[in-house]
């Protein structure tokens, strides 16, 4: 397979922002927006640039690219740090339990409390498939690419890592979640919010978000029904941030509803599981060899793909010559694998 994830370079601006226009709304990582993705690439040169040995307020973009056709047919991004310049805004799902000696009842009454509880993560996200290309295992490449390259630079990662997965958006582009809570507050539909969102921060929302807790029972059936529900397009990537080990614990998106999900970094199972190496030899064919994913590399130089490989008892391994060009290996170098 002649495909590769790989940090974002300059030159792929115009097929990245090719891929915004097809995101259909409500996705804040890659907006549509010339400008916002410029000073994403910028950030993300200027991260990897960086000699820095703790997390901070870092983006990585990265691309899937096809190295035969020379096509991006894909993007995700990775955050060192939430929160780390504005606040990160989430709200807690909670529930209140309350008695009435004088009518003998009990009633539990769920909230929805603004929090910054998650700041001090790092993020996943960004996660984007062109439609030609959902098959292959390319949609898996991508994400695991994340994982690995947190797995290569640990010390740039905080102890836990989340995931916002997209809320549901009904066929005019508009949120239930966001009409019944902060549409009321802002004076904008959900579409021009979620813009400014993705080009401005999120400044706007600490000014005029109410900080008080809302009573889900006096929410419309509308928005109850979606909170902490993805998207429909989002459902892949929750079944495979779940089999990563990610879990949901209450908290969604406060424009869409939307779940956010977390889980230890060093528990995450591409981290955990993905094993190193030393390449010892390289053939055309490995035989015996299984089919893996494969990452090397620091930074700039870092890249992702499948291979075929063969490990002996010492640890060292060979790999087969196609992935060892995608990755940019020589005999002696280390890289990691991750299995299925």
């Amino acid at each position: 397979m002649s495909f590769r994830v790989r940090p974002a370079a300059n030159s792929d601006f115009e097929s990245i922002y090719e891929m915004a226009k097809l995101t259909g709304g409500g996705f804040t990582n890659l907006p549509p927006d010339r400008g916002a993705l410029v000073q994403k690439l910028i950030n993300s040169e200027k991260a990897l640039s960086a000699d820095r040995s703790e997390p901070g307020d870092d983006l990585f973009l990265m691309v899937l690219e096809n190295i035969e056709t020379g096509q991006i047919r894909g993007t995700c991004q990775i955050f060192g740090m939430v929160g780390t310049e504005h606040p990160f805004y989430s709200y807690r799902i909670s529930t209140l339990t309350q008695t009435s000696k004088a009518l003998g009842k009990t009633f539990r009454a769920e909230l929805l409390t603004l929090t910054t509880d998650l700041e001090g993560s790092s993020e996943v996200g960004g996660l984007f498939l062109h439609p030609g290309e959902r098959a292959g295992g390319l949609g898996l490449l991508l994400a695991r690419s994340r994982y690995l390259f947190i797995k290569l630079h640990r010390e740039r990662f905080g102890r836990r890592v989340i995931a916002e997965l997209r809320g549901v958006i009904d066929e005019s582009g508009g949120s239930p979640f966001w009409d019944a809570i902060a549409g009321k507050f802002f004076g904008m539909p959900f579409q021009e919010a979620d813009e400014f969102n993705a080009m401005h921060g999120t400044q706007f929302i600490a000014d005029l978000m109410p900080k008080t807790p809302v009573y889900t029972a006096m929410l419309p059936e509308s928005a109850r029904h979606v909170m902490g529900v993805p998207h429909p397009t989002g459902r892949a990537a929750l079944r495979m941030l779940e089999h990563e080990g990610f879990t949901f614990d209450c908290y969604v998106d406060i424009f869409d509803g939307g779940p956010t999900v977390q889980a230890p970094t060093d528990q995450i199972r591409t981290v955990r599981d993905s094993r190193e190496h030393v390449l010892a030899s390289v053939a055309e064919e490995v035989p015996g060899g299984q089919r893996v994913m494969l990452a090397a590399g620091r930074l700039s130089n870092f890249a992702v793909c499948y291979g075929r490989l063969a490990e002996a008892p010492d640890g060292s391994a060979s790999l087969d010559r196609q992935s060892v060009e995608l990755l940019g290996l020589r005999p002696g170098d280390h890289f990691v694998s991750m299995g299925r």
